[in-house]
């Protein structure tokens, strides 16, 4: 008994700090509920939204939604009250939906990551392996994926507790027993160290893909000032939107796996409520901001929302001016990491000319994913003529449709 009163314990801190933090998480929630309920909206009212890597966004949305309706009303209403108050199994659903939605929003970020790699790395052999069971199968693996960490304290491996000003609940990595430390550990290196070093690994290949195919498509090209340009601006443009989203992934998470491994390493008594609180309040603000990166920053979004919603005619004159569209380029969301099927449209054609097969490519259009499927059909030519499967042709450099 004294131990469960011990971890309800009310910390001594001014009532003010408790206020501020309410109108802090009341802002989030308000916000991550409405931006991730556009962002659905947007979604399932217009169908040319409905591609296949969209539904990596439409997830993330979903989740974050889910963190942010569970989570900042019960830590709101605990903030007035300045201690918390639904009881112990109200902590329990508390953590465990926190930490559920949590995780699939950080894995989700991976999976986006993956599925970006695999589209501008490997064009040909994805749109071939594409298919929406095989988005399907990735999302359900992502949910059953967090809902086994999730679930884990529940079961004994670990457990749910009060953190910080005791008006909100997370997983016991205070405690020095060996399940909790082997769970703060294990969580922290599954769902944010290895995903991070994946995240950084397919946005690193995916940049040094880019500028290979925009030296290429400078080399090829006749007009090779233009050419030039190209390849630096569509350089720039993924290197911004990566490093907005490898920020963005390291601020949110970044400082609760620092207390955690804190307390892990023996040093929990050095953490305070005020320490151990702002890590839940920074990690519950990325329902803010993952809409506005995956899909408020996409034209088609906006201009969705722009139709749709009463009152975001707006977003339609910030798309035509230039303003978000500008800065964040949302023209490169949809050339680089979208699997439009019209990209593939341009095949590879052949017609046997005496001994000589002579190769014919269509006209690339000037967009980073059309250069990137031009450049991998050469790689297939060069590939079949090495192996001897199709005979040299002095026209090949010629040929045009």
């Amino acid at each position: 008994m004294e131990s469960q009163q011990q971890i309800y314990k009310r910390p001594d801190v001014p009532d003010y700090v408790h206020y501020i933090i309410a109108f802090i998480i009341l802002i989030i929630g308000t916000l991550g509920v409405t931006g991730n309920t556009l962002v659905m909206f947007a979604f399932y009212s217009n169908k040319k939204l409905r591609s296949l890597p969209n539904y990596f966004i439409m997830n993330l949305a979903l989740s974050d939604f889910l963190m942010a309706i569970t989570q900042s009303p019960m830590f709101f209403i605990n903030s007035l009250y300045k201690e918390w108050i639904f009881g112990e199994l109200g902590c329990k659903i508390y953590a465990f939906c926190g930490a559920l939605f949590g995780i699939t929003s950080m894995i989700n970020l991976l999976a986006i990551s993956i599925d970006r790699y695999l589209v501008i790395t490997k064009p040909l052999q994805t749109i071939q392996r594409n298919s929406k069971r095989r988005i399907s199968l990735a999302i359900i693996s992502i949910w059953l994926y967090s809902l086994a960490w999730s679930l884990a304290p529940l079961i004994g491996w670990s457990s749910y507790i009060p953190e910080g000003l005791m008006t909100s609940c997370t997983w016991n990595y205070v405690s020095p027993s060996p399940a909790n430390r082997s769970y703060t550990m294990m969580l922290c290196c599954f769902v944010f160290f290895i995903p991070l070093a994946i995240i950084l690994y397919c946005y690193l290949f995916m940049f040094l893909s880019v500028r290979k195919v925009g030296r290429d498509l400078e080399r090829l090209s006749q007009k090779s000032g233009f050419g030039k340009q190209q390849s630096m601006r569509s350089e720039w443009k993924l290197a911004k939107i990566a490093a907005v989203v490898i920020v963005v992934y390291v601020l949110s998470w970044a400082p609760y796996a620092c207390i955690t491994l804190v307390a892990w390493a023996g040093y929990a008594n050095i953490l305070t409520p005020y320490s151990k609180t702002l890590p839940a309040i920074i990690a519950k603000a990325s329902t803010i901001y993952n809409p506005f990166i995956y899909a408020i920053a996409h034209n088609k979004y906006r201009a969705t929302l722009a139709e749709k919603v009463p009152g975001l005619s707006f977003l339609s004159r910030v798309q035509k001016n230039g303003g978000l569209a500008s800065s964040t380029n949302s023209d490169t969301l949809d050339s680089n990491f979208s699997r439009q099927p019209s990209v593939y449209t341009n095949k590879l054609h052949t017609t046997t000319d005496n001994s000589c097969t002579m190769v014919l490519y269509n006209r690339p259009r000037v967009h980073v994913q059309s250069q990137i499927a031009m450049h991998s059909r050469m790689d297939l030519h060069q590939s079949l003529l090495q192996s001897g499967k199709l005979p040299t042709c002095p026209l090949i450099n010629h040929c045009k449709t």
